[in-house]
């Protein structure tokens, strides 16, 4: 008999440390039970399943049988062309493995069957039993419950306990991180290596590619630095974790952390223009009547802003009222420049901003990044011209920029 007190124990501290549901492991026990009932003293071709009772330390055991009529049976001659199929091309008979513990509906479903009597039941007979049993159900029939296990037995619950133990936990951990995902982590860099930073996240580790990283940003071992969960993927050895601290996400959701009024909706971030380690724009709306969207960003004194270009290890970062109306938008876009007057083609997405002379360097900005970034973020093609009607620059969506006399600031 199992000692119940330190078993119910052990169960919750699995369940916890493996971050499995309690009912999962309960689940995985009494699949290793009825793979080894079956094995010492059951038949291969048997469905035998068990029910084990932790506040007892018991387990009953019992055979399936599904109910088949003379339409789900093969015939000779099927059965005849199936062995000569399988000689042809080398196939071997299908084996009943532990596996016939599980589902019978997914080995049998509305196929035909060889019947077995260990496995299927007429329906004549079954009515004999069930008065109402109908082709496709199951009928169970208990069995005598067995504690004593031989050791071939007792290896088989194990290595079906510990199988099943880490397909669980490669789940719960899928879950757990697929949930997080487009969200913003806390993780220690673990190692380093030429194209990949890998993050320990406490009970997975990630990884983020050199496309992902910031460009002159420097990374040490057991640093803490936050990190946007880019993507999850399923894996064999459990889920792969793709992070990012380049993609422009990151920024919104550290905002999202930092000011109380984008988490509860009444600050919207409308759009992010971003060239990672050196500066963003961030484009914000107010849904709430008296809520000023900038003023909630920068926080009193700066406080909130200072927080995200910290995490963002100082990258600049330009907070612009969003307009509904293309020319005020793209005339807020282009700060800190005064811009005078903004001529927009709705059509072809294009868009003249006219400065003065000495704003010029302002709106273009260093190698064009001011203005590259305006185009981003609003989506418009943006010709920057002086008053005298000179075009200076001109900036893509893409990021692309051309022209003369591109400054500064």
């Amino acid at each position: 008999m199992l000692d119940i007190k330190n078993f119910g124990t052990a169960l919750d501290q699995l369940a916890e440390d493996k971050g499995i549901a309690k009912e999962k492991i309960i689940e995985t026990i009494e699949l290793a039970l009825a793979a080894a009932y079956k094995k010492d003293y059951g038949e291969r071709p048997q469905i035998i399943r068990a029910k084990f009772d932790p506040a007892t330390g018991k387990a009953d055991f019992w055979q399936v049988k599904i109910v088949v009529d003379e339409t789900m049976i093969k015939t000779e001659q099927e059965i005849a062309a199936e062995e000569a199929e399988r000689a042809t091309h080398g196939v071997q008979e299908p084996s009943y493995g532990f596996a016939d513990v599980g589902s019978v509906e997914e080995e049998d479903g509305i196929k035909k069957v060889r019947f077995n009597p260990e496995r299927h039941i007429m329906v004549t007979e079954a009515q004999k039993i069930k008065k109402d049993a109908a082709a496709g159900e199951e009928l169970t029939f208990p069995l005598v419950t067995k504690d004593d296990y031989g050791r071939i037995a007792a290896q088989t619950a194990k290595q079906v306990i510990l199988q099943r133990l880490r397909e669980a936990e490669r789940d719960s951990l899928y879950e757990e991180y697929v949930a997080k995902e487009g969200g913003v982590i806390s993780s220690i860099v673990q190692r380093l290596e030429p194209k990949f930073v890998f993050l320990d996240l406490g009970r997975s580790i990630g990884i983020m590619p050199i496309d992902e990283q910031v460009r002159g940003e420097r990374y040490r071992i057991g640093e803490r630095i936050k990190v946007l969960v880019l993507r999850v993927e399923r894996g064999p050895k459990g889920p792969s974790i793709v992070l990012s601290r380049s993609h422009p996400q990151l920024v919104a959701k550290l905002f999202e952390i930092e000011v109380p009024e984008i988490a509860s909706g009444a600050v919207e971030i409308k759009s992010i223009a971003r060239e990672a380690g050196s500066r963003a724009k961030i484009a914000v709306f107010s849904n709430q009547e008296g809520v000023d969207p900038v003023g909630s960003c920068v926080g009193q004194k700066g406080v909130r802003v200072s927080t995200v270009i910290a995490e963002l290890g100082g990258e600049k970062l330009d907070i612009v009222p969003w307009r509904e109306d293309a020319e005020k938008f793209i005339a807020n876009s282009l700060s800190p420049a005064k811009v005078l007057d903004v001529e927009i083609n709705r059509e072809a997405l294009t868009a003249i901003a006219t400065v003065a002379e000495d704003q010029l360097s302002l709106a273009i900005g260093r190698g064009g990044q001011n203005v590259r970034l305006a185009a981003k973020l609003t989506g418009y093609k943006i010709d920057i011209r002086s008053r005298a009607g000179e075009t200076v620059a001109e900036a893509t969506t893409e990021g692309d920029v051309s022209g003369s006399g591109i400054a500064t600031e």
